[in-house]
């Protein structure tokens, strides 16, 4: 359920990179324990919002607001500490430490000092930091991992293996960068109905950038779309279905009716191309 106050409000928010203007005037708001998605072409700005949200970049115009706190000028290294957690478009594990030890880095931002900087990764075997890891990767599905070196690990596996990270810090808002890039059906309708269980049991809210519509359909229940940097359509998922201006905006077309599927099947060969390219990446 979409709550009637919104947790994060970007107002007027602008970025440029050199004379490159990468987003202009963006407004919206994500409504706490809501599921909201971000979509639009490659290149519209998603992933620039997300580094803007978190820190990576600061912002040249407007202003962002988190529980009515304006976040703006807040170092990247502070605001995990005000709910904020992410993942990546491309999987940032330790590739040489094990799915377990990956999940303790995640508890970090919640212990502070020099003592707790060691414990999460202590050696005392029953620590409590290590035990809530442990729970954490069970209550995923993940325990058979729990000892293995994550770069032995599935693609699908890994990516899971990150949710439980960002997880771990106990966000409030929890940013996904196309979860979905890479799975298989059967381990995206996986992480659908585990996204859809973590939002409604925990109430976290959820903004996510993806480009499988189906996923977006079936997960949010509003959708905001970008496009050269600019919202062009904000609404729930069939209206934005609907919309002419997304449509030529992913599909190329101005006044030419839209044969119907014609939209969501430019969606599933988007999804075939990048299924291809993580399969001959990980492969290489």
């Amino acid at each position: 359920m979409i709550g009637s106050d919104p947790i994060l409000t970007l107002d007027a928010v602008g970025k440029n990179f050199g004379g490159l203007r990468v987003l202009e005037d963006l407004s919206f708001s994500v409504g706490r324990g809501s599921r909201t998605a971000l979509i639009g072409p490659n290149g519209a700005g998603k992933t620039t919002v997300f580094n803007l949200i978190t820190g990576v970049y600061p912002i040249d115009a407007g202003r962002m607001l988190l529980d009515g706190v304006d976040i703006s000028r807040i170092p990247s290294r502070r605001r995990i500490r005000y709910g904020v957690a992410r993942n990546f478009q491309n999987i940032r594990l330790m590739p040489h430490l094990s799915a377990l030890e990956n999940v303790l880095v995640g508890q970090h931002c919640r212990n502070s000092g020099w003592r707790g900087v060691l414990q999460p990764v202590n050696l005392i075997p029953g620590n409590r930091w290590r035990e809530e890891a442990r729970a954490a990767l069970a209550d995923a599905g993940l325990s058979a991992y729990e000892r293995a070196t994550v770069r032995s690990l599935p693609y699908g596996v890994q990516k899971r293996i990150e949710l439980v990270r960002a997880l771990m810090a106990k966000p409030r808002l929890l940013l996904l960068d196309e979860p979905a890039a890479g799975l298989n059906p059967a381990e995206t309708d996986a992480l659908r109905e585990h996204l859809a269980a973590i939002s409604r049991e925990r109430g976290i809210t959820l903004l996510v950038v993806e480009h499988d519509m189906h996923f977006v359909g079936a997960l949010c229940e509003q959708v905001v779309v970008l496009n050269f940097g600019r919202k062009i359509a904000e609404g729930t998922p069939g209206e934005i279905r609907e919309d002419q201006l997304v449509r030529e905006a992913y599909l190329g077309v101005e006044t030419e009716p839209v044969e119907p599927g014609q939209f969501e099947q430019h969606q599933v060969e988007q999804r075939q191309v990048e299924q291809r390219q993580v399969e001959q990446r990980y492969a290489s």
